[in-house]
């Protein structure tokens, strides 16, 4: 009988505790659509991104020419001019590797543009559903944008237009 109504207990207070958590959702992509800052920082790092990738296809054309330049006049060359000519095509398409490294890397320019003009939207954002997540006592708020184990989640927990009121965009 005792452990039974121990059981009960524990069983109660569980139920309990868990009923008191309360948590919320929010999409990011639906709150970085609606704020301007991001679509135009956004468009910003397109620009970027063409105008460098356009550098480096130019480059690579030259070196491309360079090679096919090479390949119908290898006939006439003798063995130092070939050399030099493959020294040079090797030189050129290390420069079109090393361009690509710069602005495409891990650590290359477009990451670095893309931190500079992010990183304030996105700390901005967080801190609204910081005090959105305060004001209402949320002890957590999930990103459904980017949870893939969500399977169904009630709109009534989406707190998204909330969070973009907060920023200064109702919707």
């Amino acid at each position: 009988m005792k452990k039974i109504l121990f059981t009960l207990i524990i069983a109660l207070a569980a139920g309990l505790s868990a009923s008191a958590q309360k948590f919320a959702m929010v999409d990011m992509e639906y709150i970085l659509r609606n704020v301007p800052a991001y679509e135009m920082a956004n468009e910003q790092l397109n620009q970027v991104s063409l105008r460098w990738e356009k550098e480096v296809t130019e480059l690579s054309k030259e070196a491309e020419t360079m090679y096919k330049n090479y390949q119908s006049e290898r006939v006439f060359l003798t063995d130092d001019q070939k050399k030099k000519r493959e020294e040079e095509i090797v030189a050129k398409e290390k420069e079109v590797t090393d361009l690509k490294y710069k602005y495409f890397g891990p650590e290359g320019e477009l990451y670095k543009k893309r931190q500079s003009l992010m990183k304030p939207i996105q700390e901005e954002v967080y801190n609204a559903i910081k005090k959105v997540a305060e004001e209402k006592g949320y002890q957590a708020i999930f990103d459904r944008a980017s949870s893939q184990s969500i399977v169904f989640a009630s709109p009534r927990i989406d707190v998204s237009n909330d969070v973009l009121a907060k920023l200064g965009y109702s919707k």
